[in-house]
């Protein structure tokens, strides 16, 4: 058990735009969840199908100012806290740093609890409130109410280039944010953390240079990129299958949906930076 959870990003936006659309509930709907309320000091809540345990509102509100934001999250039975900052770094940079207790990182490993989705799920949403507020296309959100998992983004980029960050463990590994050794081959290994660190490797299982790439994960199913050339653009179809169709990998699905928003950005801006912070 890790408590709490920690994340830091930065949006290109000024301070109270950001707290906003922290505190906004027409705001929320568009970045975090399908449902929200907010009635301030008295109502912080949001529910949906793209929120953990969403089938009714589990928060209440604990503190609201200018700068913080802390509310309780009844999930699994646990009353977790989060709290949200912001930090101005300048008049149109503002930091955003966010904590959670209860994180369960094994079951996070493992893709099981609920309480093992809630780094991805607020990486996803954080991913989503900078795209948001530059005013950039989201990323499509992650569906608890459904074991499908497949979805399609256009990245302002080549099919080849996009690939090639695919495959080339540098380029992954820039805007994945963690290292990542690659075998760029059929039957090669793909490591998270790299090949010295990681002794249960994913598989390469089918790879087309500038069109698709597959990998087996040991156990757990197969991740595959599929891409199409589209107005000068790409389309890339994202899929998970092989799962347990009773026990879907919400939150490994979640962290490669935050990091298909890098991804795009990544090759969308001539000022790439990302967006998180150690």
């Amino acid at each position: 058990m890790s408590d709490p959870m920690k994340l830091r990003a930065r949006v290109t936006a000024p301070l109270k735009a950001v707290h906003h659309a922290l505190t906004d509930p027409g705001e929320l709907r568009a970045w975090l969840a399908e449902h929200a309320e907010v009635e301030l000091p008295h109502r912080y809540a949001f529910w949906g199908r793209h929120t953990p345990e969403g089938d009714a509102p589990h928060q209440r509100p604990l503190h609201v100012d200018d700068h913080t934001l802390r509310f309780a999250w009844l999930l699994g039975g646990e009353e977790t806290t989060v709290e949200i900052t912001l930090e101005e770094e300048s008049a149109e940079s503002t930091v955003v740093s966010l904590t959670q207790t209860h994180f369960d990182r094994e079951a996070a490993l493992a893709d099981q609890g609920v309480l093992g989705t809630t780094q991805t799920f607020w990486c996803l949403s954080i991913a989503n409130l900078v795209d948001h507020l530059e005013g950039r296309r989201l990323t499509p959100k992650a569906d608890f109410t459904s074991p499908v998992m497949r979805e399609e983004i256009v990245v302002g980029g080549s099919p080849q280039a996009v690939f090639d960050s695919l495959v080339d463990a540098e380029q992954f590994s820039r805007w994945f944010g963690y290292k990542i050794d690659i075998e760029p081959y059929v039957g090669g290994r793909f490591a998270m953390g790299g090949f010295e660190a990681n002794d249960t490797p994913a598989k390469v299982v089918a790879l087309e240079p500038g069109r698709s790439l597959s990998l087996e994960w040991p156990g757990l199913g197969v991740s595959s990129w599929e891409l199409e050339g589209s107005g000068g653009a790409t389309r890339l179809t994202f899929v998970e299958s092989g799962f347990d169709p009773d026990n879907p990998p919400y939150a490994g699905w979640m962290g490669w949906l935050s990091g298909l928003a890098e991804l795009r950005r990544f090759h969308e801006l001539s000022d790439w930076r990302s967006i998180w912070l150690t």
